[in-house]
């Protein structure tokens, strides 16, 4: 089955060997206090920052997806209010679950083939955290390095956190113009599910010991002073540590991924924009998505696309939210080969040109 779902999307085909070395290796059993744990979350603290290009000076942690990171972001950096700007599901669920918490969050809508509107926003004083999704996962879109710099320059006294689920490991993200980044691993990470990283700056551990808020199991203070010496608050996804370790090892730095999805992307969009009965969902080129594609037409047509490409051991992602039913996706995720996108192409020639 060639899996171009955007998450959980493929895994390297080099997951299965990683994947029996850690039983032999004995990391299955490892107890997550052990000096054998410690090394290896050592060793992988390491390649993140050196393959990801993330600042030495930021701190890393572990979590059990970007979900759960919204919540010890606002339960830990936040007492009265977060605001968070979206053109997406993900970013309007973020901004949702931020308000059963602190019910003074504010959420700032923008259109999909807008560019965050940086200028206008009118965000409030007393805001905490200013929260957004650099690549919306559920239209594909995203949001370029450009705006984020003009975010991170009219805004520089208010903390900033961004959700880059489905575009880390992916694109060579500036982390130092935010303060907190964070993905689940079932994407661009090209490892099964079960386990986020998050990137923290100085100023944002700065607040949370200020705030010392210490009331649940993943408070960041205590993740923070655990990762001190690289332990985790609670047991871990041991396994999937131990995978992400080895696939950081065995791949390129970021700068290359990224020019190679880029380059890729820019073939998918175009090979697409050939064919009379698909357009593409987003229309304004300078927001679309390098990492996710979302493709519109009839309900019918999008139901005949994905039954006829599982027919053909292919899976494609569905449309999401608001474009469940008109839309389909495709991940342009670095573990998916460029061999199996010609398959996709010829798949669609035959069938819809």
């Amino acid at each position: 089955m060639l899996n171009f779902y955007p998450g959980p999307s493929k895994v390297y085909p080099e997951v299965r060997q990683y994947l029996l070395d850690a039983y032999d290796e004995g990391i299955l059993h490892a107890p997550h206090r052990s000096e054998q744990f410690v090394q290896m979350s050592r060793a992988v603290v390491g390649s993140i920052k050196r393959k990801l290009n993330i600042p030495q000076d930021y701190y890393i942690f572990f979590a059990s997806s970007a979900t759960e990171c919204w919540e010890i972001l606002i339960q830990s950096l936040t007492r009265h209010k977060s605001s968070h700007i979206y053109n997406g599901s993900f970013g309007e669920k973020w901004f949702q679950y931020a308000q059963k918490l602190r019910p003074a969050s504010e959420g700032i809508a923008f259109g999909l083939n807008d560019p965050m509107p940086v200028s206008e926003l009118a965000i409030s004083p007393d805001t905490e955290l200013i929260c957004f999704t650099q690549n919306e996962t559920s239209n594909g879109t995203q949001v370029t390095p450009t705006t984020i710099l003009n975010l991170h320059n009219r805004f520089r006294d208010t903390l900033i956190a961004v959700d880059a689920t489905s575009s880390m490991a992916g694109l060579n993200l500036k982390l130092i113009k935010a303060d907190i980044w964070f993905a689940s691993v079932q994407k661009c990470f090209g490892l099964p599910a079960g386990l986020a990283v998050m990137a923290c700056s100085p100023r944002a551990i700065f607040r949370a010991k200020k705030m010392a808020e210490r009331s649940h199991y993943n408070s960041l203070v205590p993740m923070y002073e655990k990762m001190l010496n690289y332990q985790t608050t609670h047991t871990p996804n041991v396994l999937n540590i131990y995978l992400l370790k080895r696939v950081l090892e065995d791949r390129p730095f970021i700068k290359g991924i990224e020019q190679d999805l880029t380059d890729r992307a820019q073939e998918l969009y175009a090979f697409f924009e050939q064919f009379s009965d698909f357009q593409m969902l987003v229309e304004n080129d300078e927001v679309r998505s390098k990492t996710v594609l979302a493709l519109q037409a009839s309900e019918k047509l999008v139901e005949d696309v994905k039954k006829r490409a599982l027919h053909h051991n292919m899976r494609l992602g569905n449309g999401y939210g608001l474009w469940a039913r008109n839309t389909f996706r495709i991940a342009n995720f670095p573990a998916i080969l460029d061999e199996e996108y010609e398959e996709l192409k010829r798949f669609f020639l035959h069938y819809y040109a």
